[in-house]
């Protein structure tokens, strides 16, 4: 029984330190879809075609 409660005890401290990098990573992940899609409504409007943005030239331009 004490091997189990051992087990048990690690596992419960294992799931205490990884249980606010995962909640963050969900979030990331929330994050991304979030501005996928506005990329993809920004395309439609500006009627290009999917995964190439509409951005000005002047932002392609290099300083000399």
């Amino acid at each position: 029984m004490n091997t189990f409660m051992d087990y048990l005890a690690v596992a419960f401290v294992f799931a205490l330190l990884a249980l606010p990098s995962l909640i963050g990573h969900l979030g990331d992940l929330r994050i991304d879809r979030q501005l996928r899609d506005a990329e993809r409504a920004d395309a439609e409007r500006a009627g290009t075609p999917e995964g190439i943005p509409a951005r000005p030239s002047s932002s392609y331009s290099r300083a000399a």
